[in-house]
């Protein structure tokens, strides 16, 4: 059975903006954290996942190796202003996020791209464990693979290839001369700060678009706070990826360990109330709507009725 267009009478939808739905997909909402008992695992989440990881990490590394090389003209302008220098990775990177996110595989999956992002709407009850499981091989999955794919490109060209490796991957480092607390505390605080932007932002209608637009402002003010102290990861796949081609490791437990605690903070905050009532919607940074359900990857911006005019429906 099909759910015919326009079916949904409630006055949020709109009839321009509804698609055709088999009522096991209709059912199905794992990115409200319900999913059907029928479908256990979402593929085609996980797979967009991994691949909007991996362009995370390739515009992200390749940005950043231009603004950080030694051998670089941008960054010989750059180094005179090391606090700008700085700032522009953070910047750069975040806008990878942002490229990522708008891609068709960002727009299905929800381009989480970070195991703290899906912990933290696990911890909302917005992903199934299930899922959320499958959300983390896929995002360490995707960046060692984009990782690797521009690794590659320096076999191919070594002069660049030197670049690359001059700047380790723009793999994210702690401080030698700092115990592994200070590291740990900027850690957790950058990824708390993350989180609960991205989701009091994804709670607010009048926000949520900007959503997507927010972690290359944020590392751009964060990173000439942190980025000498931990390298300001908050994701453990986007330091996972540089460390394996750098062959460097030291305090890669950190970047594990860390952001958790970071996404716990900011969903404790976020249900304190001393930010005002705050409602956790879908598990998702772009094209609000779908009321969790798994969009088509052929037009993720096309919704379908709300939940409540399923329920009694019947497959034929």
């Amino acid at each position: 059975m099909q759910e015919s267009e326009g079916t949904s009478s409630r006055p949020t939808e709109h009839p321009a903006k509804l698609t055709q739905f088999s009522i096991l997909e209709l059912r199905d909402r794992p990115l409200s954290g319900k999913p059907h008992e029928a479908v256990p695992w979402h593929w085609k989440l996980y797979g967009c996942e991994l691949i909007a990881t991996a362009v995370l990490m390739i515009v992200g590394i390749l940005t950043n190796t231009l603004i950080l090389a030694p051998a670089s003209p941008l960054s010989d302008v750059l180094k005179q202003h090391p606090g700008l220098q700085t700032a522009l990775c953070g910047l750069f990177f975040g806008l990878g996020a942002t490229c990522a996110a708008m891609t068709p595989f960002g727009k299905t999956s929800g381009a989480h791209l970070s195991p703290s992002v899906s912990l933290a709407f696990a911890l909302g009850g917005r992903l199934a464990p299930r899922d959320m499981f499958g959300y983390f091989v896929a995002q360490i999955t995707g960046a060692c693979i984009g990782t690797l794919a521009i690794y590659s490109t320096g076999l191919l060209t070594p002069g660049w290839g030197g670049w690359m490796s001059s700047i380790h991957y723009a793999a994210t480092l702690p401080a030698p001369q700092l115990s592994p607390i200070p590291v740990i505390g900027a850690e957790l605080c950058a990824t708390a700060g993350l989180i609960f932007m991205l989701l009091f932002l994804a709670a607010h209608s009048e926000f949520n678009r900007f959503a997507i637009w927010m972690p290359g402002l944020y590392y751009f003010c964060a990173n000439p706070l942190i980025a000498w102290i931990s390298g300001d990861s908050t994701n453990f796949a986007r330091s996972l990826g540089p460390a394996l081609m750098a062959g460097n490791f030291r305090g890669l437990w950190i970047y594990a360990v860390s952001p958790v605690m970071g996404a716990a903070l900011a969903i404790l905050l976020l249900r304190s109330g001393l930010f005002g009532k705050i409602r956790l919607i879908e598990a998702r940074l772009v094209n609000f709507g779908h009321h969790g359900r798994v969009p088509r990857f052929s037009a993720p911006t096309m919704t379908g009725p709300h939940p409540k005019d399923v329920e009694g429906s019947k497959s034929h």
